[in-house]
């Protein structure tokens, strides 16, 4: 079983595309989208369009709940989310909102025989950030109960083994934090409990446009320069 994971789109339209382009050609039984779908990004209304065209199983990230909620509860109050929160909030349109209040917070398979949970934070919270060499989530994986743990929001891909169990971050889609604008996923191939492989892709795609986009609209210099170096 082949499963394509991916993660932290942020209303980045090209990210998205390119992405699912790349999973096309790989040929995987399954996508799964580990949600923030929109925030940061000029594109949040186009991504959830493309999300539900593609009927891609999906859970809620801290951002669209956010969205959701209207207001600062589960995203950090900074200067780029002042900015960024009440723009989503005026652009999303209603159907879409009401598609985003409607998903999930984790998602539970089983393939082949291993136990697959699929979350946005961890599973204790929409917005915990779990890093591999984290305390925190060292004590989540001690007392995990399936076999591998799918997760994103650090906007990092990573990947760590705890004992028997799986630790596996994605990355992010549309707003990477790896000092390179470019996007990442993960594909799990899952063959039985013996033989579950783990790799990161990552891809160029035309990040000019979307900084051409930003700009057009006014975005803070600090959401456009975000796309350019692939920092925070």
């Amino acid at each position: 079983m082949k499963i394509a994971a991916i993660s932290d789109i942020h209303g980045n339209l090209y990210a998205l595309m390119k992405v699912l382009e790349d999973i096309d050609q790989k040929k995987v039984d399954l996508i799964v989208c580990l949600g923030d779908l929109v925030g940061y990004g000029p594109h949040p209304n186009e991504v959830i369009a493309l999300i539900r065209r593609r009927e891609l199983p999906c859970i809620k990230g801290n951002y669209d709940a956010s969205v959701v909620d209207g207001g600062f509860t589960y995203i950090r109050d900074t200067p780029i989310n002042s900015f960024a929160l009440p723009w989503a909030l005026s652009e999303i349109r209603v159907s879409n909102k009401y598609f985003l209040s409607g998903l999930p917070t984790t998602l539970k398979y089983n393939f082949e025989g291993v136990k697959v949970e699929f979350v946005h934070g961890s599973p204790n919270s929409i917005n915990e950030y779990l890093f591999e060499d984290g305390p925190n989530t060292k004590e989540i994986m001690k007392d995990f109960s399936s076999d591998v743990l799918v997760c994103a929001h650090t906007h990092i891909p990573s990947l760590k083994n705890f004992d028997e169990k799986i630790f596996v971050n994605v990355g992010s889609v549309g707003k990477p934090k790896i000092g390179r604008p470019n996007a990442t996923y993960c594909i799990l191939d899952i063959n039985g409990p013996n033989d579950i492989k783990v790799e990161f892709e990552e891809l160029e795609y035309e990040y000019k446009k979307i900084v051409k986009d930003c700009t057009m609209l006014n975005f803070p210099g600090n959401i456009v320069k975000s796309y350019e170096t692939g920092q925070e």
